[in-house]
């Protein structure tokens, strides 16, 4: 009688003692290894060459924003040269202009108010003498030594270190030119320079590339489109405002440098036309005192409400998908990664990757090659 051989005990292999749950997350976790070694490659590159980088990211944003005119006079059947140096010294002259116009008023405004911002300290020492702080003057004079200390020395640090990195004028010369000639043959010839760069990639890769760049420009022209449209908001809200406080207070001084000033600061989502409008508070308590200067303050902060409630959300969140929360975050963490550059680029770096993700991702380079804002915000 045959006796039933047992049957011979497989060999267990590795990856069978390793749960399911865990071998998923070991081929993810390799992967964003991977990706976030690149990442950390480009920006190191970035970095190192930011004397160049800084200038063409300049010339890309300046080239969405003077594009549709240039498009514009070429339908008018202006020659291409023309047209885009006609758009050029164009801009570069109401850019100047508005700068000449802020000079000049600072200018003529700053002896009076050099005095009465000594005026009014002297208001403020005597309030701080006679209040429940019990304050001497000595103690006056030494915070406000500590705090002159403090400024000295920040300001020292950073001349400092703006001095290490080399001829800082040097520099913002070879920016200015990099970033105008940039600008120039982008205008020119900027669809023949996007079509080498495709080339760049593989054969069966190259029409998501081209469809996600087309989508990304479209998304970067709106954004700056709309980034004006929200500056001039902020410098016709903060500055009529100031205006409208003047009537009725015996006339408020640098209205109109303070309203440039906050449509410019307005270019850094967030932080800028708050910053700029904090100008504002400042001349209204120098020149008409403390309760104009809340009623500033009021001002300035309901304009603020505004852009971040209404225009934020409807205007620019609807225009680029981005959320509200994405762009204070953005703002913060390019401000904290690269200072001003990096608050400048931030918001509209993640509105074009965030198209061009979904725009990949949701295959519609296959149907739709060169999507329209329209397609982009329907799509979205």
């Amino acid at each position: 009688m045959a006796t039933a051989r047992p049957k011979p005990i497989a060999e267990s292999q590795p990856t069978d003692s390793v749960p399911p749950a865990l071998a998923i997350a070991a081929s993810y976790s390799w992967r964003i290894l991977l990706v976030v070694g690149a990442l950390v490659v480009v920006g190191f590159l970035i970095v190192q060459l930011r004397y160049v980088v800084v200038p063409v990211l300049v010339a890309i944003l300046i080239s969405a924003l003077l594009l549709p005119a240039v498009q514009w006079l070429l339908r008018h059947r202006w020659p291409r040269w023309l047209a885009i140096l006609t758009t050029m010294f164009g801009t570069i002259g109401v850019i100047s202009g508005l700068v000449l116009v802020v000079v000049w008023q600072v200018r003529l405004g700053f002896p009076d108010l050099q005095d009465k911002s000594i005026a009014a300290f002297e208001r403020f020492k005597e309030f701080l003498l006679v209040s429940p702080l019990q304050l001497t003057e000595a103690d006056i004079n030494g915070y406000v030594s500590e705090i002159l200390a403090t400024l000295q020395r920040d300001s020292s640090v950073l001349v400092s270190g703006i001095l290490s990195a080399g001829s800082t004028v040097g520099h913002v010369i070879a920016g200015m030119l990099i970033a105008i000639f940039a600008t120039i043959f982008i205008l020119i010839d900027g669809k023949a320079i996007f079509a080498w760069v495709v080339r760049l990639f593989p054969r069966r890769a190259r029409a998501a590339v081209d469809g996600s760049g087309h989508a990304g420009w479209v998304t970067l022209e709106t954004f700056v489109k709309v980034q004006i449209f929200v500056a001039a908001v902020d410098a016709t809200g903060i500055g009529l405002g100031a205006w409208i406080l003047g009537l009725f207070f015996g006339g408020f001084p640098l209205v109109v440098p303070i309203a440039v000033a906050v449509f410019f600061g307005s270019f850094v989502p967030v932080v800028g036309a708050l910053l700029t409008g904090a100008l504002a508070v400042f001349v209204a308590l120098v020149y008409l005192g403390p309760f104009p200067a809340l009623i500033m303050l009021g001002i300035v902060l309901l304009v603020q409400q505004v852009e971040g409630h209404i225009l934020q959300p409807l205007v620019m969140g609807t225009a680029v998908k981005v959320h509200p929360l994405a762009v204070v975050l953005a703002v913060a963490a390019g401000g904290y990664t690269a200072g001003i550059a990096g608050a400048l680029f931030a918001v509209p770096l993640v509105a074009v990757t965030n198209v061009v993700v979904n725009y990949i991702a949701s295959g519609q380079w296959r149907t739709n090659l060169h999507p329209t804002a329209e397609d982009l915000l329907t799509d979205g």
